[in-house]
């Protein structure tokens, strides 16, 4: 491909499409298999198949892919590994949904045709997902894909509850968990939304059982629970109910007596001071019930609606129940008043209503062990590192509080529990694989929490318990996990235990945090605003390489960003302009060869400086990309492609290639090619298609610049002495650009500059490139004067103060004195702020004794400079002024 094969515009359409499937047949992203390579092992945190990807993900794997992208070009063997999550309750309540919409309830189909209805689902938006990777060019082994519910992965699930279950860290028991009543499951604790809802103090009056006049005042938010009260709990201290505890109440329209007792749990200060104990509907209650020995009763069915031990409201859902309960308990006089107020209820994640606390037999992983295990972890030189590293207290925090995990759910979708009940004896096996006389064994009906087989994703996903897998062997542990701060708890610290517990490594050496994508106007994207965008429509309009671009530069580590159209346009137009970049070089390559190489001792002061920039560049970005400051990173690219190699380098290189001399126009031809090439490569992890598409079109005995390598620093190409010279140079155009736009001089209007040298030693800076001073400033005469020498009459010229030196512009007629001297006076103030700060600096003791020398000299240089300058402004003001006079 050739330059006359490429658009004149950017068409991100034409750019991407098809391009992705070729990478995938050619294999490019396979890992090279080179063992003497260093590997780096990224696994993607699996999507749930629960539907599209949104732009959270999005981010994700943008920043997952140019970690890897950029490494595979450095040469390591690099795997980063697909797959997706079943994702449990999640998958199973959007089906649940789809089948109600058809008038059937998974209890209609029965299990097993239930199951065959998600596992469609599932292939159904397996392809979507893999559809929208490819949209964003993530460049993964889909011959290693994985599923959180394929056979491997089934494997070392039940080897894992099977050994954990063998060490007495999985145990069953009969506890309170979080009911989600719609999907008929236990939630853990982070499955649970906490949010305000409207609600009320129901105040009642439980009378003494004995006849005796009056009663216990509580006050309660969950009337419908009282059937299944067993106490009232008063505090010992508390003298208003001192005489009360032993006696017995009667539970208002239930008519079943329970005693008061005395318990730490109730709160003198809160209420009335007196709370009814519900063991089997309250997690405190429970506690309490343990303390004192009370009965658990359980008054509702798994659905929320209540059962026989609630009499006549048997049936009712717990909401109609409490409303009928509360009118009845009104007109019975039993209810003194109720009194409205808001407070934070427990909702599940996943279908959205109302959390119950309720009694049931669960299995749970017992924490402290592992909690213990990961905390010693950290504390070691193979702790897991944070970017931001203030995210570790995340983790500590959530580890140190942590309560046992409820690892079982009343699903039908995941990893059935590997326990087996006998028929005949009720005895309990636990094992890989069922008994032998299986039909009289009974397999337990539930199955594991989706986080329980995501947590071994890691190891899993490569092979283990296969110990002497190749994949395990070779590409574990992984080296970055990139994933969201609010998804800490749920999996990343749940990874980190299980992979210390079992593989006796940390799964993945750095966490990079990032935070969550809000709108234009700062806002959480949910569905309940409407303001959710789809990182497909995005593409669609702007292309994957303006998306990522936006994706990689708009954000800090661990910091939340703002979606923006504006910063797409941006992303685009610096697209677009790095294709018209790419256009004219290739116009002027002629016969250059692929191995070409830029010979330095060729080289004139704009090759000097370019190459001496693509070495600071080529630096900075690898460093950067390192510590994952990719926002910095994409700042130094855009600064150096469009600020320096575009804005200046080009346009300097067209006073050789318009010329005669056919040596000097050959060797600027390699340059050009050589910095573009080092451009495409360097933007390459961040923009894949694009690139890839330029860099085709250049030269080059490579297949794909996926495998190309990645840019490096060469020490023939550092020159400082080029780079300050140039800077020289720069603000000399600069200066008399501003001059001309303050006094509206067109650039097409020749003019007469006059630089008057403070420092006779940029006399060889600006003489070597009169030519390219004459081109961008557009010059009738350019005149140089030593220190010292007159100037000759320059009143009514236009000036600039720079380092160094004061550049006059003559136009009489065009001049506006006072607009001049403000101009100066305004600069001269700045000058004074800065000489003022050095100055204290330089006198502040402690810098002097703790900065390096070397930091000294460099403040008293900027100094000198500073003083200068301000005197060259004094001088200029004082000129200006006599010329009015």
């Amino acid at each position: 491909m050739t330059e006359s094969e490429l658009a004149p515009k950017y068409d991100p359409k034409s750019v991407e499409t098809g391009r992705y499937q070729e990478w995938v047949d050619e294999g490019v992203f396979k890992p090279s298999g080179d063992k003497k390579a260093k590997p780096y092992t990224i696994v993607i945190p699996p999507p749930n198949v629960t539907g599209k990807l949104h732009m959270g993900h999005a981010w994700d794997t943008t920043l997952q892919d140019m970690i890897i992208r950029q490494k595979r070009m450095q040469g390591f063997d690099t795997l980063y590994l697909p797959g997706m999550d079943h994702a449990g309750i999640a998958t199973q309540a959007k089906v649940e949904a789809k089948l109600r919409e058809e008038g059937i309830t998974r209890y209609d189909l029965g299990r097993e045709k239930f199951v065959d209805k998600v596992w469609e689902w599932k292939d159904e938006f397996s392809k979507i997902i893999r559809k929208q990777w490819g949209k964003m060019g993530l460049s993964l082994d889909y011959d290693r894909e994985r599923f959180t519910l394929d056979a491997g992965l089934n494997k070392a699930v039940r080897t894992v509850f099977v050994q954990l279950y063998n060490e007495g860290l999985i145990y069953r028991g009969e506890y309170i968990v979080n009911w989600d009543p719609q999907a008929r499951t236990a939630l853990s604790d982070i499955e649970v939304i906490h949010k305000d809802d409207e609600g009320a103090f129901y105040h009642l009056i439980y009378p003494f059982a004995d006849g005796t006049e009056g009663g216990i005042h509580i006050a309660t938010t969950r009337p419908e629970t009282m059937f299944g009260d067993t106490a009232v709990a008063v505090n010992r201290k508390d003298p208003r109910y001192k005489d009360m505890i032993g006696k017995e109440v009667t539970i208002p329209g239930v008519g079943r007596n329970i005693p008061i007792i005395a318990d730490e749990h109730a709160d003198m200060d809160f209420g009335t001071g007196a709370v009814k104990i519900t063991p089997a509907h309250d997690p405190n209650d429970f506690q309490v019930g343990l303390r004192h020995d009370l009965p658990r009763i359980n008054c509702m069915n798994d659905d929320g609606t209540m059962n026989e031990v609630a009499g006549k409201y048997a049936g009712m859902d717990r909401f109609e129940c409490r409303k009928a309960l509360v009118k009845d308990l009104q007109a019975s006089g039993d209810l003194i008043k109720i009194q409205p107020i808001v407070h934070s209820v427990g909702h599940s994640e996943r279908t959205g209503v109302q959390v119950e606390a309720r009694l049931s037999t669960q299995w749970f992983v017992k924490m402290a062990p592992l909690a213990k295990k990961l905390l010693d972890n950290q504390k070691t030189d193979n702790k897991v590192d944070f970017v931001p590293d203030r995210f570790e207290h995340t983790l500590t925090n959530w580890m140190e509080n942590i309560h046992d995990w409820v690892i079982s759910r009343q699903l039908w979708w995941g990893h059935q529990i590997p326990a087996w009940y006998n028929k005949k004896t009720g005895e309990m096996y636990v094992g890989m694989e069922a008994p032998k006389d299986a039909e009289n064994w009974e397999q337990d009906e539930d199955v594991l929490d989706t986080w329980f087989s995501s947590a071994l994703w890691p190891f899993s996903t490569l092979g283990w318990p296969d110990e002497n897998a190749e994949d395990y062997k070779r590409y574990y542990p992984t080296n970055t996990l990139v994933t969201g701060y609010d998804i800490i708890p749920f999996w990343v610290a749940r990874m980190m235990f299980q992979g210390l517990h079992f593989t006796k490594q940390r799964p993945f050496e750095h966490v990079l945090i990032h935070g969550l994508m809000r709108d234009e106007q700062g806002r959480k994207m949910s569905k309940s605003l409407g303001n959710g965008i789809d990182p497909i429509d995005v593409i669609d309009k702007y292309g994957t390489d303006a998306l990522r671009w936006f994706l990689a530069n708009g954000t800090t580590p661990g910091q939340d960003a703002r979606f923006s159209y504006t910063q797409l346009d941006s992303a685009w137009n610096f697209i677009n302009k790095i294709w018209n970049v790419s256009r004219y070089v290739m116009m002027n390559l002629g016969d250059t060869k692929a191995d070409s190489k830029p010979d330095v001792a060729s080289f004139d002061l704009a090759d000097k400086w370019i190459f001496a920039e693509l070495n600071k560049t080529v630096a900075s970005v690898t460093a950067k990309f390192d510590k994952f400051e990719f926002g910095e990173a994409g700042r130094d690219l855009y600064n150096f492609i469009w600020g320096e190699f575009a804005d200046w380098y080009i346009e300097m290189s067209k006073e050789t290639l318009t010329g005669d001399d056919e040596t000097k126009k050959a060797a600027k031809r390699v340059n050009l090619y050589y910095v573009l090439d080092q451009i495409l490569r360097l933007l390459h992890p961040i923009m894949p298609f694009v690139t890839e598409k330029l860099w085709l079109a250049l030269p080059h005995n490579g297949k794909s610049i996926v495998t190309a390598s990645y840019p490096e620093v060469h020490a023939e190409f550092d020159n400082d002495a080029a780079s300050v010279e140039m800077t020289h140079v720069l603000e000399l155009i600069r200066a008399v650009r501003n001059i001309r736009n303050e006094v509206n001089a067109p650039l097409s209007t020749p003019i007469n500059v006059i630089i008057s040298l403070n420092d006779d030693s940029l006399e060889e800076a600006f003489t070597a490139n009169r030519a390219v001073l004459d081109r961008f400033l557009h010059t009738q005469t350019l005149t140089i004067k030593k220190s010292g020498e007159a100037v000759g009459d320059i009143k009514t010229a236009a000036s600039a103060v720079m380092a160094g030196a004061t550049v006059y512009v003559p136009l009489a007629e065009l001049i506006d004195f006072d607009a001049e001297i403000a101009k100066l006076e305004k600069n001269l103030k700045k000058l004074d702020g800065e000489i003022t700060r050095i100055d204290k600096k330089l006198g502040n003791p402690g810098f002097l004794s703790k900065a390096p020398e070397a930091v000294i000299d460099e403040q008293k240089q900027k100094r000198a400079s500073f003083v200068a300058e301000q005197t060259a402004a004094q001088d200029r003001i004082a000129e200006l002024k006599d010329a009015q006079n």
